[in-house]
């Protein structure tokens, strides 16, 4: 499993319900609907899907195929043993059988290879098992695949399948700077407010930049007359770490401590 280039890479929040989404319908998933679920915009889904691509976190995308309502196709699983030290090697070799649609590598036991094999029938499947003894492989045991069932991992998701309070997205910098995204809230201090009279007001402070706007999809250079509107996702630069003045302008009043003691920054 993987490269080991995800060591370098450590899952956040973000990450994590990102994961857990694509694992539970991967191909009926959209960066703007886990945006939604998350509150950040869907470039953000987006940019984070590629990072964990670039990382080998994220190792592909698999079409789940029923083969017996397709053609008509038994699926067989073989539980095998190779000679240790030859178990990946001898997988490399079993995948250019024909028919071999899987196969894992196991540590520990007797057992150290599963492999799923499609048969068009039963004789099909006794050629895959001949071609496995050729490899030196023994066949353990085999059973005929009735259902396979996939479920995402759910420790990423939600807790208690409830809706977590919305995330920022944090970028941190050289010298402590910080990028920030945050959505900004209904009862957010700036909503229905200019950025000119955000300032004014002491709502921002004068060392904070809003940087870029996305609202309903599109993204807006601000300006000083540029009014901020609830739920807009909001990119800030702060020349400084983003403490709680900084993001209280754009968040419910009295709620900031709670959404963001435990942002992990990067």
């Amino acid at each position: 499993m993987g490269d080991g280039n995800g060591s370098s890479y450590r899952l956040d929040e973000i990450d994590r319900r990102i994961i857990h989404a694509l694992m539970a319908d991967a191909r009926n998933t959209s960066a703007p609907a886990i945006a939604e679920e998350v509150s950040v915009s869907g470039a953000t889904i987006r940019n984070r899907i590629a990072q964990l691509e670039d990382h080998g976190i994220i190792e592909g995308y698999h079409a789940t195929v029923d083969f017996e309502h397709a053609d008509g196709s038994l699926m067989n699983l073989f539980m095998c043993h190779a000679p240790f030290g030859e178990v990946e090697g001898v997988a490399r070799k079993i995948g250019t059988i024909p028919g071999i649609i899987n196969v894992r590598e196991l540590m520990g036991g007797q057992i150290n290879l599963h492999v799923l094999a499609v048969g068009t029938d039963t004789t099909d499947l006794r050629r895959v098992g001949r071609e496995l003894e050729r490899l030196g492989v023994e066949i353990e045991d085999e059973f005929l695949l009735q259902n396979e069932h996939d479920f995402p991992y759910a420790p990423y998701g939600p807790a208690d399948g409830r809706r977590r309070e919305p995330l920022a997205d944090y970028i941190s910098l050289t010298g402590g700077a910080e990028v920030v995204e945050v959505t900004v809230q209904e009862d957010a201090p700036i909503a229905g407010r200019t950025l000119e009279e955000a300032a004014e007001n002491d709502i921002v402070d004068d060392d904070t930049l809003v940087v870029a706007i996305e609202r309903d999809d599109a993204v807006i250079t601000p300006h000083g007359d540029t009014e901020i509107q609830p739920n807009d996702v909001v990119t800030v630069f702060s020349p400084n770490e983003s403490d709680e003045p900084t993001l209280r302008g754009f968040d419910g009043s009295g709620e900031n401590d709670s959404r963001t003691s435990g942002i992990e920054r990067r």
